[in-house]
């Protein structure tokens, strides 16, 4: 959102019209979850229920989008909208912050907790070839010494993993440059480092995508690879999963910012973006320690 207008038609507290996007979102999701378990089950038809869905769902979501979009435009939302909007991005991202802490935490548990207390003295009757080692990367050092888990290598730190952080390190500086060029009212130089924090992130994208590849092509290193694997898949991708949303939201905001949208008074729809995309730069640090380097 562009953020509030103060002149004369600005009223109190916007509160939008009756709307049927709520119920068009829900309905697309209905049958994004009903495809996806029919697919997974074996029912062909499950894949077309579940596209149906996610093109229902994805042209709600333009169309409410740009509603609220009009609607800032349009000198709708008062400085209390705008405080409102940063309540809302403030509580998303902590809800944001509990899921990685649950994956961190199930991470912390597995290694700590779990994988000592499989290979301690008592538990020697019952698994008498469990080695409790981590990373478990070979066969008879898993939580399955009956071979069910087969041997794969461990992902390490160089070099992808290290020059995805220097990616994204970066693109936090160049997020951070086109922030102040839009406070000092330099449009053209927002947008040329806008899309430089855009191009940035597609990059990191497209090497972490090379690496599942050579994970399983060359590592044996899969999703049931025990709990390495699965805590490796877990973390990266949902890691992954926000970077794809956040530079989806950064290339809105450019794309915006192309037309004319934003003042250096009033830019918070830039600006919850920007919120995200450093949440994603720090957990990723985060994860970079403790996944490639512990």
């Amino acid at each position: 959102m562009s953020a509030a207008s103060n002149h004369g038609a600005t009223p109190y507290y916007f509160v939008p019209a009756p709307s049927r996007h709520p119920a068009m979102a829900a309905l697309g999701l209905f049958f994004v979850i009903l495809g996806a378990g029919q697919w997974i089950n074996g029912a062909d038809w499950g894949k077309w229920s579940l596209l149906l869905g996610l093109v229902v769902w994805l042209f709600t979501l333009y169309q409410w989008f740009g509603d609220a979009i009009r609607e800032s435009e349009g000198g709708q939302y008062s400085q209390r909208i705008d405080v409102s909007y940063r309540w809302s991005m403030s509580w998303f991202i902590f809800s944001e912050v509990m899921f990685f802490a649950a994956f961190f935490g199930a991470l912390y548990w597995a290694r700590v907790h779990s994988v000592p207390a499989l290979g301690s003295l008592e538990n020697q009757l019952l698994w008498p070839d469990f080695k409790a080692l981590w990373p478990s990367s070979v066969a008879g050092a898993t939580a399955a010494p009956a071979g069910t888990v087969e041997p794969f290598t461990t992902m390490g730190p160089w070099p992808i993993p290290t020059i995805n952080t220097a990616i994204l390190l970066t693109s936090g500086v160049t997020l951070t440059v086109a922030h102040h060029a839009l406070i000092a009212g330099n449009r053209s130089k927002t947008i040329f480092w806008m899309w430089l924090t855009v191009l940035l992130g597609v990059v990191f994208l497209g090497f972490q995508a090379y690496e599942y590849m050579h994970a399983y092509r060359d590592l044996n290193l899969k999703l049931n690879s025990g709990i390495y694997g699965s805590t490796f898949f877990m973390l990266t991708g949902f890691h992954g999963f926000h970077v794809f949303v956040g530079m989806l939201m950064l290339l809105f905001i450019t794309l915006r910012l192309s037309k004319g949208h934003f003042t250096p008074q009033r830019h918070f729809g830039f600006e919850g973006a920007a919120w995200y995309w450093h949440f994603v730069d720090v957990v990723w640090l985060g994860l970079y320690i403790v996944v490639y380097w512990m």
